[in-house]
C-alpha cells in the first residue's frame, strides 16, 4: 500500500492527498508533525526518507518520492485514470504553468521555515510578517485570477470540466489564505473554481480537518 507522510496542514502534502482521492487510490497516512518539539521534519527517520526534511514524501514499495508536483506526476504516469493532466501538449503546458504559479512562486515564500526564519532571524513581527505573506499571496492571486476569470480555457474548473493538477494546487493554497485572514473577495473566479472544487467528494476527504492528525 502507498504511505504518505505528510502534515494536516501542509498544503503541498494537501495536494498529494487530493490526486490519490480523485484516483481513488488507497494509502495510509503517516503524519509528520512540523512544529512539536522542534519538527518531526529534522528527526532522523524522516531526514533518511527525504534530506530537505519537507513533507510530502510518498512511498510506494522500493520507490521513496518527494517534491508534491513530482509526487502528482508520478501518480498520473502510473495510475493515468482519472487524467489531471489534459491530452493536448499546449493544454498540459498551460496546466503545468498554473500550478507552478501556486507551487514554484506562492507557496515557498510563505511555507512554514520561510515564516520562521523572518521570526527567528530577522527579528520580523507578527505584523510584519503577516504582511509578508499578505504582500506576496496578493500578487499570485491577482495574476491567477487575470489568467482564469479571461482564458478561453478555464471551464468549470482552472481548465476545462474536470479537475487537473492546476485545481490541485489552487484550493490548499486558498485554505492558507484564509488562515491567514485574507481577503478573497477581489478573486471571483478563483472562489468559483474553488466552490468547484470542495463539491467534490475526493477534495472534501483530503481537506485538513478529515486527517488523522488534525488538531
Amino acid at each position: 500500500m502507498l504511505t504518505l507522510y505528510g502534515y494536516w496542514r501542509s498544503s503541498a502534502a494537501y495536494r498529494v492527498r487530493i490526486a490519490l482521492e480523485l484516483k481513488g487510490l488507497a494509502y495510509q497516512t503517516q503524519p509528520v508533525h512540523l512544529t512539536r518539539a522542534g519538527g518531526d521534519q529534522h528527526a532522523a527517520p524522516f531526514q533518511a526518507l527525504n534530506p530537505q526534511g519537507l513533507v510530502p514524501v510518498l512511498v510506494d514499495g522500493e520507490e521513496v518520492l518527494s517534491q508534491s508536483l513530482a509526487i502528482i506526476e508520478y501518480l498520473e504516469e502510473t495510475h493515468p485514470a482519472p487524467p489531471l493532466l489534459p491530452g493536448a501538449p499546449a493544454a498540459r503546458a498551460r496546466v503545468r504553468a498554473l500550478a507552478q504559479v501556486v507551487a514554484c512562486d506562492l507557496h515557498p515564500l510563505n511555507n512554514l521555515r520561510v515564516l520562521r526564519y523572518l521570526d527567528e532571524n530577522l527579528g520580523a513581527s507578527a505584523d510584519a510578517q503577516t504582511a509578508w505573506y499578505h504582500h506576496w499571496l496578493q500578487a499570485g492571486l491577482a495574476a491567477l485570477e487575470r489568467r482564469l476569470g479571461t482564458e478561453p480555457g478555464t471551464g468549470k474548473f482552472c481548465h476545462g470540466a474536470t479537475p487537473t493538477v492546476a485545481d490541485l494546487c489552487l484550493v490548499p493554497q486558498l485554505y492558507n489564505a484564509r488562515r491567514h485572514a485574507l481577503d478573497l473577495a477581489p478573486f471571483p473566479t478563483l472562489t468559483r473554481i474553488e466552490t468547484a472544487c470542495q463539491a467534490l467528494p475526493a477534495f472534501a476527504a483530503a481537506a485538513p480537518e478529515r486527517q488523522p492528525d488534525a488538531v
